[in-house]
């Protein structure tokens, strides 16, 4: 049995300015910021890592009752053999990690969270309440850099690879990536990538991972699961076009993508995915029958929003054990997509793609997908981002996407 004394109380400070002070004095950072509603998470420190969340009890010690926080930051495909890169590699296998501290934006208000393994101290907290409300004012910084650009050729022969097995019935949908080096013209901070991101106009949630001198982060658009109470939210994506700044030519590429047989098809299996899963652990499950358009800054998508209400008993860590990865990140059958991932691309994916998010000591909290994301050193990383192959996937255009959604990693660098 793991007991954990958590004291929240709450704040009037902008909790990015607050994150951007006190991160300095840790090297063990997590962020999970929604830019689109008020679910945002960040942690600092590590108080205790744990394999389970079950045997977990906690005293609330502040004047809120904030359960303690913890993050996790998942592998997209944990048992494959493959070496991740050199940078993956540095991050070690923990599962649910309790920050020290955690600045907390939500329905309930701003907050700052406090936490530790015996009563907390007093002075602990009232120096980080008065450390946070003498934040300055963040600021953005660009960081040049260059990209060592991968094969197109090696590309086309992976979408072939790719195609034979759809083609032979092996699956009927494969999901791969690339990657591409990035070097950096001068060094650079964690918190400039997470300012930058927050900051900037890339839409979804903002995830951010360090540890020691490496991290991950990134802003992805895929939400994989959020729980509270029993109520659940999820979403299918999968489907892309180019977006544009004319609103009449965005409008035009987003009617085309609705009716593009290749993408509706692609989507048409999440969906699949979605009420085949759902339907055995949750009841009332709403999946519209036709997808929405989800416009980011650089892709649109096909978007069809999820609910459900999950069974008695069923926590959020099955939740996220069940439905990760789907169709939109492996393909299908997932199992089988795995395994021709593992065939066809060179490397393993590490956190990209991985399901990342947080949950409380009450057993509620949200997990997105890894996208749009990269890992880094301070000096320069790996940029990721994949796309669905089905039968009439065209290996150049499917390269061309991926470019199109590395802008978002990209941006991170104020570019």
């Amino acid at each position: 049995m793991t007991r954990i004394y958590s004291y929240s109380q709450p704040i009037d400070s902008d909790i990015v300015d607050g994150f951007c002070l006190l991160q300095k004095g840790f090297t063990d950072q997590f962020v999970y910021y929604d830019k689109q509603s008020a679910n945002r998470y960040m942690g600092l420190g590590r108080c205790i890592a744990l394999p389970q969340m079950e045997g977990v009890e906690y005293e609330i010690e502040g004047p809120i009752d904030q359960p303690p926080v913890f993050f996790s930051f998942n592998r997209f495909d944990a048992e494959n053999p493959k070496a991740t890169d050199e940078l993956f590699e540095a991050f070690p296998r923990l599962k649910f990690m309790l920050p020290e501290v955690v600045l907390v934006e939500n329905e309930r208000g701003r907050m700052l969270q406090v936490n530790s393994l015996s009563p907390v101290y007093p002075g602990r907290i009232a120096r980080f309440a008065r450390q946070v409300a003498g934040a300055p004012r963040r600021e953005r910084v660009t960081v040049p850099f260059t990209l060592e650009r991968d094969s197109r050729e090696q590309w086309r022969a992976e979408v072939d690879a790719a195609l034979s097995a759809i083609r032979s019935g092996r699956v009927d949908k494969v999901v791969l990536s690339r990657r591409q080096r990035l070097l950096a013209e001068h060094p650079f901070s964690s918190k400039d990538l997470l300012v930058n991101l927050i900051d900037g106009d890339a839409r979804g949630t903002v995830l951010l991972y360090r540890y020691a001198d490496v991290f991950f982060c990134g802003c992805t658009p895929e939400l994989l699961v959020r729980k509270r109470g029993q109520q659940l939210e999820s979403m299918c994506l999968a489907g892309t076009c180019p977006a544009s700044e004319d609103p009449d030519r965005a409008r035009e590429l987003a009617s085309e993508l609705m009716a593009d047989e290749k993408n509706r098809a692609e989507h048409e299996h999440v969906v699949h995915f979605m009420r085949e899963v759902l339907g055995r652990i949750c009841h009332d499950v709403r999946i519209p029958r036709e997808p929405q358009i989800l416009s980011l800054r650089h892709v649109q998508h096909l978007h069809t929003p999820v609910s459900a209400k999950v069974l008695e008993g069923v926590n959020l860590p099955e939740l996220v054990g069940d439905l990760h990865p789907t169709p939109a990140v492996a393909g299908t059958p997932v199992g089988e997509a795995k395994m021709l991932i593992r065939q066809i691309e060179s490397y393993n994916r590490g956190f990209f793609a991985g399901a990342c998010g947080y949950i409380d000591g009450a057993g509620d909290g949200a997990f997105s997908v890894g996208l749009r994301t990269g890992v880094f050193d301070g000096e320069g990383g790996w940029v990721y981002a994949g796309c669905g192959i089905v039968e009439g996937s065209v290996a150049d255009d499917e390269f061309d996407e991926i470019d199109m959604k590395l802008k978002t990693i990209l941006s991170a660098f104020g570019e």
